[in-house]
């Protein structure tokens, strides 16, 4: 890459595994630095380190927050310790601001204009001097941003960016979402003007390279997608070579070809990342010319791939892996429901050519297993939308043979790219290169899982390294009963895991049990995958750069951290219609199941919708107390004895809904 980004500044020192080192001063002080985590109720957390003897958080009550708010690094003092009572600090300094824009709902009181903010870890509200009201009005949806906060007794002051429209309507609520987490739809005008020249020049340009490139043309090939999706930047061919080896192509579209260092458009994807998915719309990492046309792997046009081209037997043992710059001509665009339908019935286009690769897909899948992969699938939900863009139906989306297939080569791919890269490494070919990894879960929260399962009723072994094997976990999920239980399982394992990231040390992937991963295999719509294909392609043509690791490494921050807004953005939608979807259904009754357990109530998912709502501990019993077990995570009444647990069901009523924070109230039947 040929621009040098500017790297992120912090206050201390940074290790190599991203968390901030106090300094030999303060390492005998009784200052910590870190980043402070709110609650709805406005207490701060503080995390300390894992090789720090002392507790592992800092509990910071809202009177010495000195105006912290969730995410910002801050350097905190220690009380004196109390028997028996969590360690607690105050804030003494704010090193680095997480977030000053909020989106938040209009309210004038006594003529007075103050922003009631969306996000529930922000615990105060902003007040909005007249000069900087931007004509907003009561009961609109505004961006604010906060200019001064000089009194800690007092709220902070801000002005309006943006009017979005009124609180509650659909545009209005999608798009503080999207400008809440600092993403943008439209792309600048820069961009654009690229995106313009390398239109002018399209066809020459592909014509002219693909002469370059091994050609895959005359090779069945076909995608398998979504029925809704509007890029495919990854296809498969099938060949068979002798005996019982096929080649398989898994060929990823060449972003990286129209997307050059240096460029507007490159910068661009840098700062974004990631595309973002909410429930009615799709932001973009590439100009839709890219991700839509000429980088997407389109039926019947020839298209410009980096491939990884596989010989493989049925069983799954593979013979020879390599990897080109191809040119491809799909043949086929299935949807995962079309290409399942041709296996169902062994009858359609490819039979042939989707049943080797079901097979192949099997084999890779049950080695996976057997390695150690835990294999967890959690349930999504795709809203059925009117005219007004109001939730009128949800459905699950459903997990077939098809969704497999895919996901089974496209994991092959990444592993294999790893493990080839790993070689250019050792042979000097190249000094860094760009990983995903997993690390292994924290041991508090095995512990808790643990626990958890205890008390549903598992006897849990931990193994050597001291944690709960995968082979338990997934037999676990295997054998429970298909609602809720299952997904309560799921969801509670999934919590336990540590988050995956982007980083320039091979460090392993823990959940899928492998030594070498990347990704490599999505590049129309993560950077990361961009500038594996960049390193890909730096090997094949011998022009590789030294010394990247500082660059590479800032580009692996900023894509984590941007996956991790994504995320938020994307779950914030869903929750947001889930909300509307029960707001019109106050009173009404339903099935559900219990996914948390907490000393204030039980967190209640609705079967259908999978709207997670509070029962108020009040609203469980009148006449009854209930004691809280939080090391199995259980609610017992301590006159009947009735024991609530995770994952029971429940028959819930809808008591009332919070459109501005997302809330559900359930009362149980």
């Amino acid at each position: 890459m040929s621009k040098k980004r500017p790297q992120k500044q912090y206050s201390g020192k940074k290790n190599n595994k991203g968390s901030y080192n106090k300094s030999q001063k303060d390492q005998k002080s009784r200052y910590i630095f870190g980043t402070v985590s709110m609650n709805s109720k406005g207490v701060g957390y503080v995390a300390i380190k894992e090789d720090d003897p002392r507790e592992k958080h800092i509990v910071i009550d809202p009177t010495f927050l000195r105006t912290a708010l969730h995410g910002d690094k801050v350097k905190v003092l220690l009380h004196p310790k109390t028997p028996r009572r969590q360690r607690t600090g105050e804030v003494v300094e704010i090193l680095e601001r997480k977030k000053t824009v909020f989106s938040g709902t209009c309210i004038f009181r006594d003529g007075i204009c103050e922003i009631k903010p969306k996000d529930r870890k922000m615990y105060t509200s902003i007040m909005i001097p007249e000069k900087f009201r931007n004509d907003a009005e009561d009961d609109d949806k505004v961006m604010v941003e906060i200019v001064s906060w000089k009194n800690e007794h007092e709220p902070p002051v801000g002005k309006v960016l943006k009017v979005l429209g009124k609180t509650g309507e659909h545009e209005a609520e999608m798009q503080a979402i999207v400008e809440e987490w600092g993403f943008v739809l439209d792309f600048p005008d820069e961009v654009i003007d690229e995106i313009k020249e390398i239109n002018k020049k399209k066809d020459y340009i592909l014509e002219a390279d693909a002469s370059h490139r091994e050609d895959f043309r005359k090779v069945t090939t076909f995608t398998i997608d979504p029925f809704d999706a509007k890029d495919f930047d990854d296809a498969l061919s099938v060949r068979k070579i002798d005996g019982d080896f096929y080649e398989i192509g898994i060929h990823i579209a060449d972003v990286s070809f129209f997307v050059r260092p240096g460029t507007h458009l490159d910068d661009e994807a840098y700062k974004r990342a990631t595309s973002v998915y909410l429930v009615d719309r799709t932001i973009p990492m590439l100009p839709l010319e890219l991700s839509t046309d000429l980088c997407s792997l389109n039926e019947g046009v020839d298209r410009l791939t980096m491939s990884a081209i596989i010989e493989i037997d049925t069983s799954g043992h593979i013979r020879k892996s390599k990897f080109a710059e191809c040119v491809i001509n799909s043949d086929k665009r299935f949807t995962y429901e079309e290409a399942q339908k041709v296996l169902d019935t062994s009858n359609g286009p490819f039979l042939e050519e989707l049943s080797v690769l079901r097979s192949i897909g099997e084999k890779l899948r049950q080695k996976r297993k057997k390695d150690g992969a835990l294999m967890l699938e959690g349930e999504e939900v795709k809203f059925v939308l009117d005219e007004k863009k109001f939730p009128i139906d949800i459905k699950i989306k459903v997990h077939q043979d098809t969704n497999h297939l895919i996901e089974e080569f496209m994991l092959l791919a990444n592993e294999e790219v790893t493990k080839w890269a790993e070689e250019k490494i050792k042979k000097g070919l190249i000094d860094t290169f760009i990983y995903r990894v997993h690390p292994y879960p924290d041991s508090i929260k095995i512990e808790k899982l643990k626990n958890f399962l205890g008390g549903m009723g598992y006897t849990v072994k931990l193994d050597k390294e001291g944690l709960i094997p995968s082979s338990f976990l997934n037999h676990t999920v295997e054998e429970a009963p298909s609602h809720p239980i299952k997904d309560a399982l799921t969801s509670m394992i999934t919590r336990s895991m540590a988050k995956a990231y982007y980083t320039v040390s091979n460090l392993g992937h823990y959940g899928l049990a492998k030594d070498f991963y990347t990704h490599f295999t999505s590049p129309i719509r993560r950077y990361p995958d961009l500038i594996v294909h960049r390193i890909v392609r730096s090997i094949l043509r011998q022009t590789n750069k030294k010394d990247q690791r500082a660059e590479y490494l800032d580009i692996c921050e900023q894509s984590s951290a941007r996956e991790k807004d994504a995320q938020q953005a994307e779950r914030e939608s869903i929750r947001y219609k889930q909300v509307e979807y029960m707001s019109v259904r106050i009173g009404e009754k339903f099935d559900g199941a219990i996914t948390g357990i907490t000393e204030w109530g039980l967190y209640v998912e609705e079967e259908k919708s999978l709207a997670e709502g509070l029962i108020r501990l009040p609203e469980i019993s009148k006449d009854e107390n209930f004691v809280f077990d939080e090391k199995h995570l259980t609610l017992t009444g301590e006159k009947t004895k009735k024991v609530y647990r995770i994952g029971d069901k429940v028959q819930i009523l809808v008591a009332g809904v919070d459109l501005e924070k997302a809330y559900i109230d359930y009362n149980i039947i």
